[in-house]
């Protein structure tokens, strides 16, 4: 009976993670609150481990939607020069044709780009600035700040933007200057807890003149390596020494966010074409009040 309580907490840990981890939320304000009243029987090591790994079955959510958007490769035959499959390393803007496969040289190009605005996080990783940050912020003052003063940013940047044309419409339009930007805001999430990775990529896609569809886009797609590479660290560091209890609970998680996310990330896709993000900005003050609240009162 008991394994069955730790199963439905996992559960619903996965089906949290997956509503916000893509919404510009908060993921680790909601875990924060939530741990406080559902919290799991586990190891603070693997519970530590669980609460990035679970982000994996998001991620697949992620990589299922966007499939035909990040997998360059393709038999020569679904091409508009298939007629030149017989020239060797044939080229043309669209596309690179080595034999029978053709590589989409616009989703190549994406994915360079992607790597770009890893590298300010990269960075930051290698230099442990991230363990600095969490000893320093991770708590209920520091999340709630950041929640506000997020939450407050998002809706001044829907009124500045309000009658504007953005510049960038689609997220193969994005330069290399932008997608270095976006990386330094990405850094912001990774520099102070509560900020939201998405919410932050967001923000600074909008400041720089990038349509809320080409943002929302490349910021799913951004988190693809940022949040792989999160992963198999932690994996790595707590080892894969897993009880049989810990992979289910770790399953059970992940597959509960990977469901969960496809109807989120597809929600906000169709969401932001008749809305801005204001209501986020306003929700993120709401929660960020309650979370200094909670922290006041030491209930967390």
């Amino acid at each position: 009976m008991e394994q069955i309580f730790e199963i439905i907490k996992a559960l619903l840990f996965g089906i949290v993670e997956g509503i916000t981890e893509w919404l510009p939320v908060s993921s680790t304000g909601h875990m924060i609150l939530l741990n406080e009243f559902v919290e799991l029987n586990v190891s603070e090591q693997f519970w530590n481990m669980f609460l990035v790994v679970i982000q994996l079955g998001a991620i697949l959510a992620v990589v299922l939607i966007f499939w035909n958007t990040i997998w360059p490769f393709a038999l020569a035959k679904n091409t508009d020069f298939s007629q030149n499959i017989g020239r060797r390393g044939f080229w043309n803007q669209k596309y690179w044709a080595v034999g029978p496969i053709t590589v989409k040289m616009e989703i190549i190009i994406n994915w360079f780009k992607i790597v770009v605005a890893c590298l300010p996080a990269i960075i930051f990783v290698l230099l442990d600035l991230d363990d600095v940050c969490d000893a320093l912020f991770y708590n209920a003052v520091g999340v709630s700040i950041a929640l506000i003063v997020f939450g407050i940013a998002f809706i001044i940047v829907e009124n500045r933007n309000a009658g504007r044309n953005a510049v960038v419409m689609e997220m193969t339009e994005i330069t290399w200057k932008m997608a270095v930007l976006i990386g330094v805001f990405q850094l912001l999430a990774a520099a102070f807890p509560g900020t939201s990775r998405s919410g932050a990529t967001i923000i600074g896609a909008l400041l720089i003149g990038i349509s809320r569809k080409a943002a929302s886009e490349f910021t799913f797609i951004l988190a693809i390596p940022v949040m792989l590479g999160a992963s198999l660290l932690e994996l790595l560091d707590f080892g894969f020494h897993l009880t049989g209890n810990e992979v289910v609970i770790l399953l059970v998680g992940m597959i509960s966010a990977f469901l969960v996310s496809i109807f989120v990330i597809k929600f906000l896709l169709s969401y932001i074409r008749k809305h801005d993000f204001k209501v986020f900005g306003w929700y993120r003050i709401v929660l960020g009040i309650v979370v200094l609240f909670c922290g006041v009162v030491g209930i967390i």
